[in-house]
């Protein structure tokens, strides 16, 4: 079907992205937005912008009926979700697919699928892809047998979480029962559901995604692959495409990987297919993720292709535009996530209102943000302010331009993490390409 009127589900940069997408094909927008919202500049470029209730998010951004009223207010055919709050709910798409209403991602059975971590697991492995060793515990079960029989070090994991809640590293039996009663407790007050599953623990890996598109017609291509190693309590902060000290058998095989996984759920839409690698460069399918990512923008600058349009196109039906030999990815691109919290404090949310005095720009440098001046920042939402990226010829040069960048990153007002991700950047162990996920404990940069 052609789309002409698409509802935006989310605020900040992602709105705006979907904003400028829908802009340039010629697409209506509509955008929503809570009462402390109101002043965004970027909800004047809409078509139409509808208020949709408090700050709070449980009664604007989160609350499925007020979406679908607005979208219906609106004579919307569509809703694009962004990424965060409704983004990847089953009850959500559901919903939209009684009303009639065109989901801008996957279907409500791959949403499912997928967000069962478990049967996400059992899926891509009876395909072919590699998973570690694990499974589902019942809450009533003998975990410390589950845990004999899948082997030490192992992950306490939960089954429909996401971003590290419900997660416990466990290194010794003795351990492990403790664990679960903190990780289930951490899953059901994050998610409302305590169900828990064990996996096999690699140490020290790297966190290695795949970015995928797979439209109505059978077609799947790949965007080559992103380094998401540099986290912080499981919270990426740093993300490059593409990754580095790869051989070509195994980024093909990366590549093939998420493509059969992809395969395997029936998935349609914009996803990410997410993978660790030990120190042998053995990789295993961790979870697939069924929504455009934060991190989108990398793979979209060494790519060329503007992925936010993507989703929409597959969304009204269209064919993939390009097969997977017609995809070049060229030079290597960073990406710092700059957040409104204070590295000195613990990473403390910071609220207050914003002077810019600068935000970098130049060749091979691109700012995603919101941010305007005098804007107020509220502690409600996600702390994302802006994401910088920087692309060059190769690594050394995307993370000069990336230092630089940084620098003239300057705002006032509040408390925020682009000095942190300075230090990141120019580490020597950064810059050797040392990249684990236990970076900053190993390095002391935290």
């Amino acid at each position: 079907m052609t789309l002409h009127k698409v509802l935006i589900a989310n605020r900040g940069e992602i709105a705006l992205r979907i904003i400028e997408a829908c802009r340039e094909l010629s697409i209506e927008s509509v955008a929503v937005f809570s009462q402390v919202d109101a002043s965004m500049p970027y909800l004047n470029l809409a078509g139409e912008r509808l208020c949709i209730g408090p700050a709070d998010p449980a009664k604007s951004y989160l609350s499925i009926p007020t979406i679908i009223s607005a979208a219906e207010l609106a004579g919307a055919e569509a809703i694009h979700p962004g990424y965060g709050f409704l983004a990847e709910s089953p009850d959500f798409v559901e919903v939209c697919e009684d009303h009639g209403l065109v989901f801008v991602g996957p279907p409500r059975e791959v949403m499912g699928l997928l967000g069962d971590k478990v049967a996400a697991r059992e899926a891509v492995g009876t395909a072919g892809v590699p998973v570690l060793p694990g499974g589902a515990i019942p809450e009533d079960g003998d975990v410390r047998a589950a845990g004999d029989r899948i082997g030490y070090p192992l992950l306490v994991k939960a089954t429909y979480g996401g971003g590290g809640r419900g997660m416990r590293f466990v290194s010794e039996p003795e351990e492990l029962e403790g664990a679960v009663l903190a990780a289930r407790a951490e899953a059901k007050g994050a998610c409302g559901d305590g169900s828990l599953y064990l996996e096999r623990a690699v140490e020290s890996p790297r966190h290695i995604e795949v970015q995928i598109l797979a439209d109505t017609h059978g077609n799947i291509v790949h965007f080559g692959e992103r380094e998401c190693s540099i986290q912080r309590r499981h919270q990426k902060l740093i993300e490059e495409s593409p990754a580095s000290h790869l051989d070509e058998d195994t980024r093909s095989a990366l590549h093939a990987a998420a493509i059969a996984a992809a395969r395997a759920v029936g998935y349609r839409n914009a996803g990410t297919v997410e993978f660790v690698l030990d120190s042998e460069d053995r990789f295993f399918f961790i979870e697939m993720n069924a929504r455009i990512q934060v991190e989108h923008s990398v793979s979209e600058v060494v790519s060329g292709v503007n992925l936010v349009k993507e989703q929409i196109r597959i969304a009204s039906g269209d064919e993939l535009r390009f097969t997977q030999d017609e995809i070049d990815i060229r030079g290597h691109a960073l990406e710092c996530r700059i957040n409104a919290e204070d590295p000195m404090h613990g990473f403390l949310p910071s609220a207050g209102r914003v002077t810019i005095d600068e935000l970098p720009n130049g060749f091979g440098i691109r700012v995603d943000t919101h941010l305007y001046n005098g804007m107020e920042v509220v502690p409600y939402y996600d702390s994302l302010l802006a994401k910088v990226i920087s692309w060059g010829e190769d690594r050394e040069e995307a993370c000069i331009r990336m230092y630089t960048a940084l620098e003239r990153f300057r705002v006032r007002g509040i408390k925020t993490t682009r000095s942190f991700a300075q230090e990141i950047v120019s580490h020597p162990s950064f810059r050797q390409e040392r990249l684990t996920t236990d970076f900053l404990s190993n390095f002391s940069v935290d």
